[in-house]
């Protein structure tokens, strides 16, 4: 049962931390990390051995930079080692559970007591607060069941931060009508799925729908997107960066000048190929390691995306001194990598697209890399299109070679597609690419 006072307690505390000077905060990491370093040694097997194989012990840990003299976690790695993960402090048949997606098609079990779950809970809350969302607000999000947010009889009794939510499984019809029906104040959802939204309300003509404001996570949003979004619903888009593993890790405020990371309940590292930190500007592969996850502790723990950091001299005008990411490029499985050893974000399609000639003909399109030297594109054109297919595959693959500068080593093709299936997380995802471009 959630401790409403202690979730409150964390939140205010969460609140203050975000104003703390920088020096103070990196003390304040420092000091969590040596924690859970000691605690993970000391109570979880597998790290036991991880130390010992090494011949290193917590306290060779001093600071962030000395996190390097661990190995990055896989997921792999933690579902081999599952039963040896958990920390023997705790009694697993007294904790939480939660699931990731399994979009790799190997869904991950991640354990939580529940003084965790309720710091998760206020850490999510933490972002959304920032935004302007109050207590009553009608709050309404759109995912998968999965990810549906458990509400407690408390907040359900007072009407606190509850959470009501829609399935993405949902065809469109139902989903804006449950919207529609719901009248959100804070409307969240996989960016996807609120562009997919917005696109029914201008289909319908309907202004009906009008929050406040939108937040978007899951997934990677282009400019053309995110402006038709805000546009239709004439409120402004702000995005998050979450993981089932973490929560929320980072997050746009008001100022949408990159993502504030939650310095205080996690270390973010952007790691490069050849293992060493990623300088500001350069693309990283986001590897973690939570600060309050006693029960299952993952240190070093890759979550399959890529990010860019901001210089750290480059403050944000609303105060908080949280440091900054630039961009969350999305998962590394979405990244296109060319013969040439070039390698192209979903935003690049994104932002190619937007200046293809019958770009407003199609109304969703999903890139699809296999092999090296093969780009399939599958496209569902809008339903009053006129244009010929052909036509619009012969000018789709020149338009493509042109802007992206592929050579003829890379083959093109473009399939016409009557929908564009989810994965199995139940996201729209834009590019999805069997080829690894960072590690």
């Amino acid at each position: 049962m959630v401790n409403y006072f202690r979730a409150y307690w964390y939140l205010n505390s969460m609140k203050r931390r975000a104003y703390w000077p920088l020096e103070k905060l990196k003390n304040h990491q420092r000091q969590m990390l040596r924690q859970i370093l000691k605690h993970a040694y000391e109570t979880v097997p597998f790290y036991h051995e991880i130390f010992d194989k090494l011949k290193i012990k917590p306290t060779d840990i001093k600071t962030v930079e000395d996190l390097k003299k661990l190995p990055i976690l896989h997921k792999d790695d933690v579902r081999r080692n599952l039963d040896k993960m958990i920390s023997r402090v705790y009694d697993v048949k007294k904790l939480k559970t939660v699931s990731t997606s399994g979009s790799t098609g190997k869904p991950l079990r991640v354990y939580l007591s529940e003084v965790e779950d309720e710091f998760r809970k206020a850490k999510h809350l933490r972002a959304n607060i920032a935004l302007g969302q109050k207590p009553r607000d009608r709050w309404v999000t759109i995912s998968a069941p999965i990810h549906f947010r458990e509400v407690g009889r408390l907040q359900r009794i007072f009407g606190i931060y509850v959470p009501r939510s829609v399935s993405v499984f949902d065809d469109i019809a139902k989903q804006f009508a449950t919207v529609e029906r719901l009248k959100p104040d804070v409307l969240d959802g996989y960016s996807n799925f609120l562009f997919v939204l917005a696109k029914e309300a201008e289909k319908k003509g309907c202004h009906s729908i009008s929050p406040r404001f939108m937040i978007s996570g899951a997934e990677t949003i282009d400019d053309h997107s995110r402006s038709f979004i805000e546009k239709v619903f004439h409120a402004p888009l702000f995005d998050q960066y979450a993981t089932v593993e973490f929560e929320r890790m980072a997050w746009q405020c008001r100022e949408k000048n990159g993502y504030h990371i939650d310095f205080d309940s996690v270390v973010l590292e952007l790691i490069v190929k050849d293992g060493e930190v990623a300088h500001p500007g350069e693309i990283g592969e986001i590897v973690c390691t939570s600060l309050f996850n006693y029960a299952m502790p993952l240190i070093r723990y890759s979550v399959d995306d890529i990010g860019v950091y901001y210089d750290e001299d480059v403050k944000c005008k609303c105060g908080r001194t949280f440091p900054l990411l630039k961009r969350i490029e999305g998962r590394s499985d979405s990244i296109v990598v060319l013969p040439d050893g070039r390698i192209l974000l979903p935003l690049t399609f994104g932002w190619s697209m937007e200046f293809y000639k019958y770009y407003f003909e199609i109304d969703q399109y999903r890139v699809l890399q296999e092999k090296l030297d093969l780009l399939k594109l599958l496209v569902k054109v809008r339903d009053n299109c006129n244009v010929d297919e052909r036509v619009m595959a012969d000018e789709l693959i020149k338009h493509l070679r042109s802007i992206l500068n592929i050579g003829p080593e890379v083959a093109l093709e473009i399939k016409f597609v009557d929908e564009i299936p989810l994965d199995k997380s139940g996201k729209l995802r834009k590019v999805i690419s069997k080829v690894s471009g960072i590690s």
